[in-house]
């Protein structure tokens, strides 16, 4: 079976300034949702990631990871927001 990914384009959202504040604060809560998964597996920090031992250098807060492994969860974030978007939905902040 072959899988192709077709996600939603969504080039065409423009976020506003409010969101793309949100957009940062989504990316650290799905690093935590991602490490506290990973925990809950029986992972443990260490300096390389090894599949066998269960060990990866990510399960550090958000602040700490690399620029590279933040941008995965911005990344994820900000896409969710314009789907949302793209989607007709409104996220209004009380």
């Amino acid at each position: 079976m072959k899988y192709t990914p077709n996600p939603m384009q969504t080039d065409d959202i423009t976020l506003s300034d409010d969101l793309l504040a949100l957009t940062e604060l989504i990316a650290a809560n799905v690093h935590d949702v991602w490490a506290a998964g990973r925990i809950k597996e029986g992972w443990t920090y260490g300096e390389v990631k090894d599949t066998e031992k269960k060990t990866t250098p990510c399960l550090v807060p958000y602040d700490e990871l690399p620029e590279s492994e933040k941008e995965y969860d911005r990344n994820t974030a900000m896409e969710t927001l314009k789907l949302i978007t793209k989607l007709g939905y409104e996220i209004i902040k009380k």
